[in-house]
């Protein structure tokens, strides 16, 4: 009885670390890699066939004149499936870096890379050397990732070619201080030009007075018009002589910014009682007063 319940216990537990022993796993086959000349032709690269966890016994060579193909079908326990993501990992053996170069998958699982000089980092470009080639395959799910070392690849050098200029990288840091020149102060023109312009402006004055006079302006009315709108007569004068204070302020020693919420104020005051020193005059218009 008690070799039977042992015998039970011994099969369900085979049976539940079954799909354990049996998991999924990412591989590939059909995998051939070949190297192409420069003015060789469609197919005219040798190929070796890449094996799964089993790496060419020779290096293959990489001139700078080559591309490197890689033709491959991605298979999920056998069977031909896209995974999430397949590169070769070109890695240095002795200062252990790396860099990773994505296949071109399709939905068949069939993938294909092409590796030439010019897409190789700094690094592995500069001088002649052997880089260890690596094959990864991985995808979400539970089936388990592939990675295994295919081949060796030797970085070749033309030695006829003149080396490869490299460019000093990129480093942050501290740099030199900047002195700023900034523009002098703009100048004021010469006095003389001042006292020129405006005395032009003065003299201008009594010829002003005369054409308004000669044009009928009567100035009999001063003091009725004062009489009906004391103040928005005044404060209109004002605020015109206010102006005028403003922008010799702003000529002589104001800033634009001293300068606009003077001429605001004054602006706002000439403007209302301007429109209300206007309507005065036109009621003595409407009277018959001229």
């Amino acid at each position: 009885m008690r070799s039977h319940i042992l015998s039970t216990v011994a099969l369900f537990l085979s049976i539940w670390d079954l799909p354990l022993a049996v998991a999924a796993s990412w591989g590939f086959n059909d995998a051939t890699v070949s190297v192409h000349g420069k003015k060789a032709g469609v197919g005219g690269g040798e190929k070796q066939k890449l094996v799964q966890h089993k790496s060419l016994p020779d290096p293959v060579l990489l001139g700078e004149s080559d591309t490197l193909k890689i033709l491959l079908t991605t298979i999920e326990d056998k069977k031909a499936s896209r995974p999430h993501q397949a590169f070769l990992l070109l890695r240095e053996p002795k200062s252990n870096l790396d860099t990773s170069f994505p296949l071109s998958i399709k939905e068949s699982g069939k993938g294909k890379l092409e590796l030439s000089h010019k897409d190789l980092p700094v690094q592995f470009s500069s001088r002649s050397q052997t880089l260890s080639a690596s094959l990864v395959i991985a995808s979400f799910g539970s089936s388990k990732p592939h990675r295994s070392h295919a081949f060796d690849l030797k970085i070749e050098f033309d030695p006829s070619s003149p080396p490869k200029s490299v460019d000093k990288p990129l480093r942050y840091g501290k740099l030199p201080e900047i002195h700023h020149i900034f523009k002098s102060d703009p100048k004021s023109p010469p006095k003389i030009i001042t006292i020129v312009f405006a005395g032009a402006v003065i003299a201008a004055l009594p010829s002003l007075l005369i054409v308004w006079l000669s044009l009928g302006a009567n100035i009999n009315h001063t003091s009725k018009a004062f009489g009906s709108s004391p103040l928005s007569h005044t404060a209109f004068f004002l605020s015109i002589l206010a102006m005028e204070g403003i922008f010799f302020m702003y000529y002589t020693s104001w800033n634009l910014f001293q300068t606009l919420p003077g001429a605001a104020v004054v602006g706002l005051i000439s403007f209302l009682s301007g429109s209300r020193a206007l309507r005065e005059v036109q009621e003595r218009r409407l009277a018959g007063l001229r």
